[in-house]
């Protein structure tokens, strides 16, 4: 059985990781009303990805008899001040979920719930490919400088993620 102290964190991260759909599905519009329609598919798909985490972390709280409870989910930004900086937000925001799915684990350990623990460890795993993503395109947005070209070509290549 689940302790009600897990259950509330992984609620928590529930509504998390519904924030990171929303925080990128803004980034999605924001890149298509800047003319960046690949940069605004790849956060598209990106706010899929995370909407699919949301889910993953809700079917384990019901499997494990626990109560899934959906809070409230704050709006997120709507206009960053360049791509860069969006990108930059997005790495930060990345930073930030990694450091709470730590501590859901460290409270899995704590509790001996091995269930969640083994469970998070792809969550772990999943967040330094999240970071590491989000971190290359800061930088090579940063080597791109104030080049028009290099902008168009990046766009054109995040358009392919699948």
């Amino acid at each position: 059985m689940i302790s009600e102290k897990i259950v509330k964190a992984l609620n928590d991260q529930i509504n998390a990781e519904m924030y990171s759909h929303y925080i990128y599905l803004g980034m999605a519009a924001y890149f298509h009303d800047e003319n960046l329609p690949g940069f605004g598919v790849w956060m598209e798909k990106q706010a899929a990805e995370e909407m699919s985490h949301a889910m993953k972390i809700y079917k384990h709280v019901i499997e494990r008899g626990g109560r899934a409870t959906l809070q409230k989910i704050d709006a997120p930004p709507v206009k960053w001040n360049s791509p860069l900086a969006a990108f930059e937000n997005a790495y930060k925001h990345e930073c930030e979920i990694s450091s709470k799915i730590n501590n859901i684990v460290d409270m899995a350990i704590a509790e001996k719930d091995h269930a969640t623990n083994v469970f998070l460890h792809w969550f772990v795993d999943e967040q330094v490919e999240e970071e590491a993503n989000a971190l290359e395109i800061v930088n090579h947005i940063k080597m791109l400088g104030e080049s028009k070209n290099g902008l168009f070509m990046l766009d054109h290549n995040l358009g392919k993620r699948e």
